[in-house]
């Protein structure tokens, strides 16, 4: 599966950004797909996830209300529309999936492929 992030930029806090995550070389429907995140500096975190039914979305309590993840089986893409964003969810955003099984995972080492990243920078 080859994943391509998309959708990245710069805005002002509190403006909003939508990511895309296109799959090629592979469907991945049957897969639980991850948004992850990082920070000059920082280890990748966990940003919210999906099953591969595209129920049971899970975000961490920091994005829970201001982040939404949904799937689009038709385009194969799998997006995360991010809200009221601020200086810091600055960092290069990556989408991943977990071909594993079980459903969604917030460790990184549980996802077998991952997309190049695209920039999000929220200026103050």
């Amino acid at each position: 599966v080859q994943l391509q992030a998309s959708g990245g930029g710069l805005v002002q806090a509190g403006g909003s950004l939508r990511l895309s995550c296109a799959a090629s070389g592979r469907t991945f429907s049957r897969y639980d797909v991850g948004w992850f995140r990082q920070a000059p500096g920082k280890e990748r975190e966990f940003v919210a996830a999906i099953n591969w039914s595209g129920s049971n979305p899970y975000y961490t309590e920091s994005e829970k209300g201001r982040f939404t993840i949904s799937r689009d089986s038709a385009k194969n893409t799998v997006n995360l529309q991010m809200n009221s964003l601020k200086p810091e969810d600055t960092a290069v955003y990556y989408c991943a999936v977990k071909v594993s099984g079980g459903g969604w995972s917030l460790r990184t080492n549980e996802y077998a492929y991952w997309g190049q990243g695209t920039q999000v920078t929220v200026s103050s």
